[in-house]
């Protein structure tokens, strides 16, 4: 079997790094971490020579090599395509599609105002109104997508390529004690319950205090 390796920044920080590190996971890939050093001044030309995009996470896997977190998900859903990543339904699964790319590729209010940061505990914070849109449009999305398949992921009974990519901003929001609502509380303790989750935590707490983070992480 072709060896896999995923090139990941801080864990504490990195939500990309995180989106594809669960998305291997969701998979059954077995893969080896390769973490990339911020405190190395060379860093940037690593990650440059590793992905033009100089952004992590970046997927080899024998001679393929993928930079993009959706390209990610698309990947090793052709890969492994009874893992169940994408509902097997052509409608959830086209619904999935859609709130992973909304998700991939907008919130950058949320993102700007609400950094992640699984050390921190907030009792209260005052957001940046204009995040607040972001947050009403997540709050809706996880609504529409609990109502109509009964949770207690998003797209029904068992993880998908949509939790993943939600997965980050479940942190944020108790990271910042923003308040969702009790039924979008009950899901993001799943989320954070979620074994994936709870190993990637253990890895983030265990990181070394003074780690910057990557500006391309956004």
């Amino acid at each position: 079997m072709a060896q896999a390796t995923l090139t990941i920044s801080s864990k504490n920080y990195s939500s990309w790094s995180l989106r594809g590190w669960l998305l291997c996971k969701l998979s059954g890939l077995n893969f080896t971490e390769a973490p990339v050093d911020p405190d190395d001044a060379d860093y940037r030309q690593e990650l440059l020579l590793l992905s033009p995009s100089v952004r992590v996470p970046r997927l080899t896997h024998g001679t393929v090599a993928v930079w993009d977190t959706l390209a990610i998900a698309e990947y090793l859903n052709e890969t492994f395509p009874d893992a169940g990543l994408y509902p097997r339904d052509v409608a959830r699964r086209a619904h999935c599609r859609a709130i992973s790319g909304e998700m991939h590729s907008g919130f950058y209010n949320l993102r700007s105002a609400l950094p992640m940061n699984l050390k921190a505990r907030h009792k209260s914070f005052k957001m940046f109104s204009g995040a607040r849109p972001d947050v009403d449009r997540v709050r809706t999305i996880w609504q529409e997508c609990l109502d109509a398949y009964k949770g207690p992921f998003l797209m029904g009974d068992t993880p998908s390529v949509a939790d993943a990519m939600f997965a980050p901003v479940c942190t944020r929001f108790r990271t910042y004690a923003v308040d969702m609502g009790p039924q979008l509380e009950v899901y993001i303790d799943h989320i954070l319950a979620w074994a994936p989750m709870q190993e990637w935590t253990g890895g983030a707490l265990a990181e070394p205090e003074e780690i910057l983070e990557l500006e391309v992480e956004f």
